[in-house]
Order: structure tokens, then C-alpha cells, then sequence
């Protein structure tokens, strides 16, 4: 029986369960948002809250804890520097974890897990998009391509009168795989 042993062992062994606590940690750190499960984020915010803690100490014992368990040097200054001076008017509280949905596959759930004092804004339904735009040089016709957010809106021609199936008449042919879809991509003699 587990009595009074606290935490969520994530399924892993001690060496695994640290590494993945210490990874995500990092990642919130520079990110400053993740997308993980709900038991990942609930035992990552005690790890990361301890480390905002230390980054308000701001001494030589503090930075050498939080380079024990961040192993970056550049990491460990901008913890210092930037991040933890944000919360100096907080006593915790420092990360939030918001409900997502399920994950497709195992039906997990799935969770954001951020910092409360962001140093930027996160920007997230923006789809980028590849405009050609014509320059003329000294009567030579060139196409520079540059790369521009708009915001992502399916259901804009489907509002207009359309159907759904319109909207997938007007994109792409064919899209080509990419990442792990490539690797498993079918050879044929014509490609």
C-alpha cells in the first residue's frame, strides 16, 4: 500500500519520472506554455514553482540549486533575471494549469500549463500563410515569397453560403506528408 507517499510516479522509474519533470520545467521556462497531460502539468507546477522561488532569492546557494536541476547556464540567468523578478509581488501561484480536451489517441487529458506573468503575448488560431508578392527591378519581373500570419478561418466561405465540402474543393490538391507521415509515405515509381 502507498500511504502517505505523495506525488504521481507518471508510470516511470525515479531517473525517467526527474528527466521528464526537468524537461518540461525548461519548457515552460522559455516557452512560457505548454500543452501536456493533466498529471504531467499537476507534478511539473510543483517543480516549477519551487524554481521561481529560488529565482526571487537571487543568491550564488539559489543559482547553483536551480542549475542542479535546470543543467543550462543561460537558462538559469534568464530564470534570475527575467522570469522570477516578474512574481516578486506573489507569495506562489506563480503557474496555472487550464483543461484542454482529450487526446485522440488514448483519450488522455490533455492540459495547458503557464506562467501567470507572461513577458509576452501568446498568439494562438494564427495560420501562416505564404503571400508572392511582384517586385519590378530595372524592368525584371521577380516573385518574392514572405511569409504572413492571418488569422485561421474555416468556416469563413462555409458563413458565405458554402458547404464544408466547398471549402475542401477550394484548398490544396494534394498536401505532401510531412514529419513522421513522410517516413511512412508509400514509394511509387511515378513520385
Amino acid at each position: 500500500m502507498r500511504h502517505a507517499k505523495e506525488g504521481n510516479r507518471l508510470s516511470r522509474n525515479k531517473s525517467l519520472r526527474k528527466a521528464t519533470l526537468r524537461d518540461m520545467a525548461r519548457a515552460v521556462l522559455v516557452q512560457e506554455r505548454i500543452c501536456t497531460t493533466r498529471a504531467k502539468a499537476k507534478e511539473a507546477r510543483k517543480l516549477i514553482e519551487k524554481l521561481i522561488t529560488l529565482g526571487k532569492k537571487d543568491t550564488l546557494a539559489a543559482r547553483r540549486r536551480a542549475f542542479a536541476v535546470l543543467c543550462d547556464h543561460a537558462l538559469v540567468s534568464r530564470l534570475f533575471k527575467e522570469t522570477a523578478p516578474r512574481f516578486m509581488s506573489r507569495q506562489g501561484g506563480y503557474t496555472r494549469i487550464i483543461p484542454y480536451m482529450q487526446r485522440g489517441g488514448d483519450n488522455a487529458a490533455l492540459a495547458f500549463l503557464e506562467l501567470t506573468e507572461k513577458a509576452k503575448e501568446i498568439i494562438t488560431g494564427l495560420k501562416r500563410v505564404k503571400a508572392v508578392k511582384e517586385t519590378k527591378d530595372a524592368g525584371d519581373a521577380k516573385t518574392v515569397s514572405e511569409a504572413e500570419t492571418k488569422p485561421a478561418a474555416p468556416a469563413a466561405s462555409a458563413a458565405a453560403g458554402g458547404h464544408k465540402g466547398d471549402v475542401k474543393a477550394t484548398s490544396k490538391a494534394k498536401a505532401k506528408p510531412t514529419g513522421v507521415r513522410k517516413l511512412f509515405q508509400r514509394k511509387t515509381g511515378g513520385e
